[in-house]
């Protein structure tokens, strides 16, 4: 955010009445786990106890590890998982996924976690509705390393990504490794070359490549997509993201498979609208039981990262790709539609001068809340906010813990939690707090805001232009100034009609007019995607009109608003179907229009 050298820290703005409101847990920097309220008074702390994330459970259990690896040897490895019950016993503990002999340090079995876990019974690790994680029994997803030498990759020792699933006994059930995908993966020569060459070389244990660095890792669990028959997202099926590579992919669980990815290269024609997505930490598939639930949603960090060519910020192709301001993304995963952003665009910050001001280029999260909010965090800041879905800032906190080794206050994660999942705490007592006037706000000694001791006028001048185009440097970007897109549709399916010739069947033809501005398109498209629409229209042809793009056209087809979905022939509309069917009203007219 550009701190100045005096700031206020703790809680800064608390709107009781628009926040969703419980204690909010997080690692502070070299410190330990730390719980706090809505008014940020620290109500339980954890010493030492490491958080990769923390992550806690109902009845006041909280998750974490004992330790971390001699980092000369190891790279972010935590050398175990462990949950801890109010009273701080160990009640449940993982740490043989492989043995370690590292020099100066004694024999033992460690986790090698980072990053991520998941508990049964809640698929992201935070409160939704009706899926509450298991303490006392269940298996646990948790995001690992290993070190390998894959010479499809590169012939330097690699740092590889896997994850492993191990039940309450402690036994390793399922394991998957992501260097088996390399070439699932979709990068070009440009990036191949970059990671053969560098496959971002950290220095631990003489030196190994971070290639991958997934940050997160979650199961999707019930979503809509689902049960409307689309199999890529099987509730078990896995999502994670790649910071390095600025991938965010979900693999089937049974086959391992990838078989939904965006990224690593940005610049394909179905990830215009989307900008870059460079360093993101955190994606998930928003869970059933909350708003937007079946939308997947990114910490866009910006930052550095991503292989590819070389440039002047990169001369060897590795982390090319660079961007100084961060964004939310929630994302539609079959229309990759931008549903809901935040950015510094809608944080009102302009741009490019002040788009630092909303920017974690490394760790961050976020979190969709009961009422609709978002949970962010800030991360390298140490800046905890709470937004509505107009972007309106209902509560924040910024951390007071600073690290010694680390000079900085920053917050791998932060996690709501609802009151009651901590019964041994009475709910606080909740008091707002106002927004301060930063131009009237001054240190003790420091001058009094009011009026100059004198002034003087000046004749001739005029008054200052209100125009932003003084400043040095371009205001505009089509990333941040265009409002993300309403609705998109997939054109493999429905091939996009750019002349009335293309309209010329002697067969009808199923033919939906709508627009990226359209909110409503959105509805029919998902009802058009309904298993069994989609089954009864397997071998119909399916044309998309845009109708911004081509206004004559849907003039000329008698389109009188949006969405509209007609049967064409030869030309001409021959039957219309009703503007806001239901599921059962959609296949009545499909039948009655003989598709």
């Amino acid at each position: 955010m550009g701190y100045p050298s005096v700031y206020p820290t703790g809680a800064t703005l608390f709107d009781p009445l628009r926040t969703w409101n419980g204690y909010t847990l997080f690692q502070a920097t070299e410190h330990g786990a730390v719980l706090i309220d809505m008014n940020g008074n620290v109500v339980r702390e954890w010493p030492e106890l490491h958080g990769f994330p923390n992550k806690m459970l109902p009845g006041g259990f909280i998750l974490g590890h004992s330790g971390q690896r001699d980092p000369r040897y190891g790279m972010q490895d935590m050398v175990d998982l462990i949950q801890v019950d109010w009273e701080g016993n160990i009640t449940w503990k993982f740490d043989h996924y492989e043995e370690i002999n590292d020099p100066q340090n004694p024999a033992r079995w460690m986790a090698r976690a980072h990053h991520d876990y998941q508990r049964t019974g809640n698929p992201v690790g935070y409160y939704a509705p009706g899926l509450e994680p298991l303490t006392e029994s269940g298996n646990t997803l948790i995001l690992a390393h290993t070190n390998l030498i894959n010479e499809d990759i590169s012939d330097k020792c690699l740092l590889d990504d896997t994850i492993i699933e191990v039940n309450w006994a402690g036994e390793i059930i399922w394991e998957w490794r992501c260097s088996d995908h390399f070439h699932e993966l979709g990068f070009d020569e440009a990036a191949r070359t970059a990671i053969r060459n560098n496959p971002n070389m950290r220095a631990s244990n003489g030196g190994m490549g971070d290639w991958m660095h997934i940050n997160s890792m979650s199961a999707l669990g019930p979503n809509k997509w689902y049960d409307a028959g689309d199999t890529r997202f099987h509730p078990d099926n896995i999502i994670w993201d790649a910071r390095e590579s600025n991938i965010i992919a979900i693999i089937d669980k049974k086959s391992g498979k990838i078989v939904w990815q965006l990224g690593p290269n940005y610049n394909k024609p179905e990830y215009k609208h989307l900008g870059w997505i460079i360093g993101q930490h955190h994606a998930h598939m928003i869970p059933q039981g909350l708003p937007g639930a079946g939308n997947i949603l990114i910490f866009d960090n910006g930052g550095w990262a991503g292989y590819g060519s070389p440039n002047p910020m990169s001369q060897d192709g590795v982390k090319n790709a660079w961007r100084d301001y961060s964004r939310i993304l929630e994302i539609n995963p079959q229309t990759l539609d931008i549903e809901w952003r935040y950015s510094p665009y809608e944080a009102n910050l302009p741009h490019p001068t002040d788009s630092y001001r909303f920017y974690s280029p490394y760790i961050s999260n976020m979190q969709r809340l009961e009422n609709g909010n978002t949970l962010i965090n800030e991360g390298s800041n140490g800046r905890i906010f709470e937004v509505t879905r107009d972007h309106e800032i209902v509560w924040e906190y910024i951390s007071p813990f600073r690290g010694k080794s680390l000079n900085n206050n920053m917050v791998y994660r932060a996690y709501r939690i609802p009151y009651d999942w901590i019964p041994q705490l009475d709910t606080p007592r909740e008091i707002a707090i106002h927004t301060s006037d930063v131009c009237t706000l001054r240190q003790p000694g420091a001058g009094a805001a009011g009026p100059a001791q004198s002034s003087v006028r000046v004749a001739g001048v005029q008054p200052y232009n209100k125009s932003a185009d003084a400043l040095c440097v371009a205001t505009d970007s089509d990333t941040l100034r265009r409002s993300p897109k309403l609705f998109r549709v997939a054109e493999e399916t429905f091939v996009p009609v750019h002349h009335s010739e293309e309209l010329q069947s002697e067969l009808p033809v199923l033919l939906f007019v709508g627009a990226e501005r359209c909110v409503h398109c959105r509805k029919l498209w998902h009802l058009l995607n309904h298993a069994n629409v989609a089954e009864r229209l397997s071998s119909t042809e399916k044309r998309y009109l845009d109708a911004d793009h081509h206004q004559d056209l849907a003039t000329h087809l008698g389109v009188r608003g949006l969405p509209t979905l007609l049967a064409v022939q030869q030309g001409k509309p021959i039957a219309r179907a009703p503007a806001t069917p239901s599921l059962e009203q959609l296949l009545q007219w499909l039948n009655d229009t003989g598709f």
